[in-house]
C-alpha cells in the first residue's frame, strides 16, 4: 500500500459475520467477524482466513426430557464467490485438495474460506463440523487453516506483511512459512527469526487446561511437521506440543484481550523459554452490528433513550412469545444472561437461593431471560442447560430459556433486556464481549469484576459490580450473596423508584462503551501496537 499501512491476514478457526453464515461457535468467532467488519468500514488492508464449515458448530435444541440435543445440517451458500483457487495440504498419506471461497456479503473486509468438500478428496468432510470429532481430525483442520491458509493467500497472489493468529489454531501457518524459508537453504534458526517478524498472536484462554496440546506421536502420524524435524517442532511447541507456546515463540508480539487477562496470561506463560511479553488490547465489538440505531441517535441527540429502549424491549418480548409461548411483562425489570454454557460462567448462579430469588420472581419484581449452548461433548454444560430449562418451568411467565442460541438471539437480548448479568469465576473470563454489546445499547451490566468489566465499571454510575474482585474457593457463596445484595439494594430500587437515575445510567453506559469498547478502537490499537 502506498501509505505504508501493513497488509494483514487475520487467521481464525471461526468467523461470526452473520447468523446466515453458520461458521462460528461463540465469542472467538464474533470477535473475528467484528474486526473484519471494522476493517471493511475503514478500508484497512486486512483479509480474513477461515474455514467453510459445511455442518456448522452445532444447532442445539431442547428435547422432551429438558435435555439439549445437537442437530447438524449441511449448508450451502449462494452469496460466496468461487475464487477458482485450489491448494493442497499433505495430511497423513493424502494430498488433501482445498478449495478457496471469498465472502464480502456483510460489509466485511474480504474473508477467504477453505473447503475440502471436493469429490476427489478421500478426506472430503474434514471441513464438516467446527470443533467436532477427535484429536486427529482437529489437528487436520488446524493444518488446513494454517498450511492451507498460507498457500491459499500465495495462490491468490496476495502480499502479506503481517499474519495475525487469533488464538492458537493457526500456528501451523508459522510452520509452513518456516518450511518455505528452509527450502531456500535458510537455516531453521534464521528462518524462525525471519518469520517471527511477520506474525502476531492473540491468546484467549486464561486457564492452562484450556490450551490445546498434542503428542508428537500424533503430530508425526498426521504429517503435521510439514517438512521440519522433530527437534525443530519441539523448539517451537515443546513436548507435548503446546499450540499456545508455539504461538508465543512464533510471534513478534502477543496480546491478551483485557487488562485482567493480560495479568493472568503473563503469569501463566512467564516461564516459557523463547516466549515474549504479552501486551493488552482489550476486545471491542462492531457498533454497526450490535448497537441499535435508535439508541445511538437518542443518546447522541439528547433524545428519549428510554422510549427507544422500550420499543426494543417490546420487540424482544414479542419475539420471546413467538418462540416460547410465554408473554413477559414489559414493566418488570428484565435480566438477560446469554452465552456459552460452561461451568465457570455459572449461568444458574442467580438461582442458588430459591427462597430469595423465588420471592422476587413470584412477586414480579424481576424476570429473567436465558439462552446459550454447550459444546456437544460438554456434559456438565448440557446439565446446566437442563437445570435452567427446569427452573423456567418452575416460574412460568417469569423465567424463560431460549433454545437455538445464535447471533440473532444475542442481538435481541443485548438490546431488549434492562440488565445484563455476568458472573464468571474470576479470573477465568478473558474478555466477555456480550456485556459490551449490552452496554452500548444502554442495557446496564451487573457483573463480577472479571474480563473487560474492571476497566469499564463505575459502580452505580454506568452499571454495577458485585463481590469486589473476590477470588477464592468459596466464591460461589460469596458471589451469590453479594449479587443478591446489589440486586435488591441498588438495581431493583433504582429501576422501580428512580427512573431518571436509571436513564442517566443508560446514557453513561452508552457513552462509556461505544468507542472504548468498539471494534473500531480495537482495530486501531492493533494497527498501532501490534502490526507496525
Amino acid at each position: 500500500m502506498g501509505n505504508g499501512t501493513p497488509r494483514v491476514a487475520y487467521f481464525c478457526m471461526e468467523f461470526g459475520l452473520h447468523e446466515k453464515l453458520h461458521i462460528y461457535a461463540g465469542g472467538l468467532g464474533i470477535l473475528a467477524g467484528d474486526i473484519l467488519k471494522a476493517a471493511g468500514d475503514t478500508g484497512r488492508p486486512m483479509v480474513g482466513v477461515g474455514i467453510l464449515w459445511r455442518q456448522d458448530y452445532t444447532e442445539q435444541f431442547i428435547d422432551e426430557y429438558d435435555r439439549p440435543y445437537d442437530s447438524y445440517h449441511e449448508y450451502r451458500y449462494d452469496f460466496l464467490e468461487d475464487t477458482g483457487v485450489i491448494v493442497t495440504v499433505p495430511i497423513r498419506d493424502e494430498q488433501v485438495r482445498v478449495k478457496v471461497w471469498k465472502c464480502t456479503a456483510f460489509g466485511n473486509a474480504p474473508l477467504y474460506l477453505l473447503d475440502t468438500y471436493l469429490p476427489d478428496n478421500l478426506a472430503w468432510n474434514l471441513t464438516g463440523q467446527l470443533y467436532g470429532w477427535f484429536e486427529e481430525e482437529r489437528i487436520a483442520q488446524e493444518m488446513i487453516l494454517g498450511i492451507g491458509g498460507v498457500r491459499a493467500l500465495q495462490a491468490l497472489g496476495m502480499d502479506v506483511d503481517v499474519y495475525h493468529f487469533n488464538d492458537s489454531h493457526a500456528v501451523f501457518a508459522g510452520v509452513e512459512l518456516i518450511r518455505q524459508q528452509m527450502t531456500k537453504d535458510v537455516p531453521f534458526t534464521d528462518a524462525l527469526l525471519s518469520v517471527k517478524q511477520h506474525i502476531v498472536f492473540t491468546t484467549h484462554t486464561p486457564v492452562p487446561a484450556g490450551n490445546e496440546a498434542h503428542s508428537h506421536r500424533i503430530l508425526q502420524y498426521m504429517s503435521s511437521y510439514d517438512g521440519l524435524s522433530r527437534d525443530q517442532i519441539v523448539q517451537l511447541g515443546g513436548d507435548p506440543f503446546s499450540m499456545t507456546a508455539a504461538g508465543l515463540r512464533l510471534s513478534k508480539r502477543t496480546n491478551a484481550v483485557s487488562q485482567l487477562h493480560g495479568h493472568t496470561a503473563r503469569e501463566m506463560w512467564k516461564l516459557i523459554p523463547g516466549g515474549i511479553d504479552i501486551l493488552t488490547i482489550t476486545n471491542g465489538v462492531h457498533n454497526g452490528t450490535w448497537q441499535d440505531d435508535s439508541i445511538r441517535q437518542a443518546h447522541s441527540s439528547g433524545g428519549d433513550v428510554w422510549a427507544a429502549h422500550s420499543v426494543l424491549k417490546r420487540a424482544m418480548i414479542d419475539d420471546i412469545e413467538r418462540r416460547n409461548g410465554v408473554r413477559l411483562d414489559e414493566n418488570v425489570l428484565t435480566i438477560g444472561f446469554a452465552r456459552r454454557a460452561t461451568q465457570y460462567k455459572r449461568s444458574d448462579l442467580i438461582f442458588s437461593n430459591r427462597e430469595i430469588i423465588g420471592d422476587l420472581l413470584r412477586n414480579h419484581r424481576i424476570q429473567i431471560v436465558l439462552s446459550g449452548k454447550a459444546h456437544p461433548n460438554d456434559l456438565a454444560g448440557k446439565a446446566t442447560i437442563t437445570n435452567l430449562v427446569r427452573i423456567a418451568r418452575e416460574y412460568p411467565g417469569s423465567v424463560v430459556f431460549l433454545q437455538g442460541y445464535d447471533m440473532a438471539i444475542g442481538k435481541m437480548l443485548t438490546r431488549g433486556c434492562d440488565v445484563w448479568l455476568n458472573n464468571p469465576v474470576r479470573p477465568m473470563e478473558a474478555s466477555g464481549t456480550s456485556g459490551m454489546k449490552a452496554a452500548m445499547n444502554g442495557v446496564l451490566n451487573l457483573s463480577t469484576l472479571d474480563g473487560w468489566w474492571p476497566e469499564a465499571c463505575d459502580h452505580g454510575v454506568n452499571g454495577w459490580q458485585f463481590s469486589g474482585g473476590y477470588e477464592g474457593c468459596d466464591c460461589d457463596s460469596v458471589d451469590v450473596a453479594s449479587l443478591y445484595q446489589v440486586l435488591m439494594g441498588d438495581v431493583i430500587p433504582t429501576y422501580e423508584n428512580r427512573r431518571d437515575a436509571w436513564v442517566g445510567m443508560m446514557h453513561a453506559s452508552i457513552e462509556m462503551a461505544q468507542w472504548r469498547f468498539s471494534a473500531a478502537r480495537m482495530l486501531q490499537d492493533y494497527y498501532e501496537r501490534m502490526y507496525a
